[in-house]
This record gives C-alpha cells, sequence and structure tokens, in this order.
C-alpha cells in the first residue's frame, strides 16, 4: 500500500517576458519570501547579462543550453532490503531533471560571495551552458555515484 498521497503537478504558467515555462519555474526557484517581482528582475538581468557577452540569436540560447547541461539523467535512492541500505540507480524522470537543474544552478550562484545575484546567477549560467560551473561537476558527481552502485540496480522495484 502506498504510504503517500498522490502527486498532481500543478498548472504550468509562462514568464511574462520570454512565454517560457523554464523561465517561469526559475523565477519561482530564485523567489524568497513571496518576492516574486525582485526574482524576476534578478532571472531577466542575469539572462541579459548573458546575452550581452555573446552573439547568440535568441535571448534564451545559452539559458536552455545551461539546464540542458546541468540535467542529471540517473541518480541514486537509498533502498532498504533486508536489514541493510543500499544505494539503487534509478533513472530521472524529466520533470526531477530539470528541478535539480534548477536547484543546483540557483543554489551555486547563491553560495558565490561577494557579488550581486543577477550577477553570479548569469556567471553560473554562462559556465553550465559551456559545460563546466559547479552545477555540472554536481550532475557528473551524481552520475559517478549511480555508474558506482550499477551493481544494486537488480534491487530496483
Amino acid at each position: 500500500m502506498a504510504r503517500r498521497k498522490r502527486v498532481y503537478n500543478k498548472e504550468v504558467h509562462k514568464d511574462s517576458r520570454y512565454d517560457s515555462e523554464l523561465v517561469a519555474h526559475l523565477i519561482s526557484r530564485v523567489m524568497r519570501d513571496g518576492k516574486k517581482a525582485l526574482a524576476e528582475r534578478i532571472v531577466y538581468s542575469a539572462i541579459d547579462a548573458l546575452n550581452e557577452k555573446s552573439d547568440s540569436v535568441h535571448p534564451l540560447e545559452l539559458f536552455n543550453r545551461a539546464i540542458e547541461n546541468s540535467k542529471p539523467r540517473v541518480e541514486t535512492k537509498a533502498r532498504r532490503v533486508g536489514g541493510a541500505t543500499y544505494q539503487v540507480p534509478l533513472e530521472v524522470s524529466p520533470a526531477r531533471q530539470e528541478a535539480l537543474a534548477m536547484r543546483w544552478i540557483v543554489g551555486y550562484a547563491r553560495g558565490r560571495k561577494g557579488q550581486p545575484m543577477h550577477r553570479a546567477l548569469a556567471n553560473e549560467l554562462k559556465e553550465a551552458s559551456q559545460g563546466q560551473g559547479s552545477a555540472v561537476r554536481k550532475r557528473d558527481d551524481v552520475h559517478k555515484q549511480a555508474q558506482a552502485n550499477r551493481a544494486f540496480a537488480h534491487f530496483r522495484f
């Protein structure tokens, strides 16, 4: 019998400037204490700063590439079998991939001290779009852990 209630997906809203669900999710992830206008200002100025330095055609191109490069494909989950706990590698659903990538990017941007949040977010997105940076390194660590524990893959239920 299931221990938790069923998870229902919420209706997805798009942001006003780029008409993108991904940007709307990032704004929600950056937002603290319900200050959505401030979060929008941070995200939009970070995307603008991203595109000033590059000659990309569409303003969201680097942003989408950064999210794509940070998405984990597999992760490990603790499973208790016969008194022992195993780290079992599982494939990650697309919604969770996106959520984890944004969580890592925003978390590492917040961790950059000594610079404004919009600049830190722009730098983190730029590094992730190039395939480097803290969020991509975190994804690689998650993949390595899943690879190391693939012997326990038969414990998947």
